[in-house]
């Protein structure tokens, strides 16, 4: 019997919105509103590109090296990002979940990581996908099942789509009055420094155009819940927003370039809601210490503007 290359799809419907689940990466494979994309979908058939819609476990972006040090023990991960010779987005992207409970409007999925080199610790994952007449909410909990305490973080990995045309073509809001820069060729951090006057400040609405950008934004304006947003509007003021709780004090952006395959260059926008900066294994800047039996939760949601 044969499986698509992305795993089982699960079809989630509600109102107008109607969202596809795939099982490897617990992955947002497909989010629409009145048949409008609000995220870059991908094919059934197709190993999933570029993290897109992954869910990120047990750590998001990037481990420098991929070597880290922790509670006295030196750990070296596999380096899957071997152009920049980094450990990227994790362990989860590739483990096909099962689906724990599903009804016509939600599901939720769940996994193991085991222990391995590099990651001697063993946690439970559970991801939960949701949608309303707000939209799609999703929430991530992971439970340390081992007799250590294990470093974690998490994110996902959506593209947003405002509507017709490119990123370039499209209006951003991101209330943070901080961004980490990094290296140009390695991106590897190197310092917090505020965004005013520099090309990162989107604090107010303002078209994107030709700027580049795949750095983590801090000091984010949140409301009187807690939640932080982005938002992405089209020309036509169609556009979408996603929100995210007090959990992810961070979230990376990056505009989507890709030199070597134009085709598919900046037709969605990198939105990701952390937990932690990137590199945090080696930095602990908000590294999350998950004792044996303790869990850990973030939420985050995207809906049509």
């Amino acid at each position: 019997m044969t499986r698509a290359l992305s795993g089982r799809n699960i079809t989630l419907r509600h109102g107008e919105y109607a969202a596809s689940i795939a099982t490897i990466g617990a992955t947002l494979r497909e989010l629409t509103y009145a048949g409008r994309d609000l995220i870059v979908p991908f094919a059934e058939s197709d190993v999933r590109p570029a993290y897109r819609g992954a869910t990120l476990v047990p750590w998001p972006n990037r481990v420098v090296d991929g070597r880290y040090s922790w509670q006295g023990a030196e750990h070296q991960l596999a380096l899957t990002e071997p152009a920049r010779g980094h450990a990227l987005h994790g362990l989860g992207a590739w483990l096909d979940y099962g689906i724990v409970e599903q009804s016509e409007a939600a599901v939720t999925l769940g996994t193991a990581i085991p222990a391995q080199d590099g990651y001697p610790f063993t946690l439970d994952i559970a991801v939960d996908f949701r949608l309303d007449d707000d939209g799609m909410h999703c929430a991530v909990t992971a439970t340390n099942r081992g007799d250590a305490a294990a470093p974690f973080g998490t994110g996902p990995h959506p593209y947003l789509v405002a509507g017709e045309g490119r990123v370039d073509d499209w209006s951003a809001t991101i209330g943070a009055d901080s961004v980490l820069t990094v290296t140009d060729d390695r991106l590897i951090p190197t310092g917090i420094k505020p965004v005013d006057g520099t090309d990162f400040d989107f604090r107010e609405p303002r078209v994107i155009g030709d700027t580049f950008i795949d750095h983590a934004y801090t000091g984010l304006a949140r409301d009187a819940d807690g939640i932080a947003a982005v938002q992405v509007r089209s020309q036509a003021g169609t556009g979408v927003e996603i929100t995210w709780d007090a959990a992810c004090p961070w979230v990376q952006v990056h505009t989507a370039d890709r030199d070597d395959a134009p085709e598919i260059s900046r037709i969605g926008l990198a939105v990701e809601p952390m937990t932690c900066p990137p590199d945090a294994f080696n930095s602990g800047t908000d590294l999350i210490t998950l004792d044996p039996d303790a869990s850990a939760t973030a939420s985050w949601s995207i809906r049509a503007i």
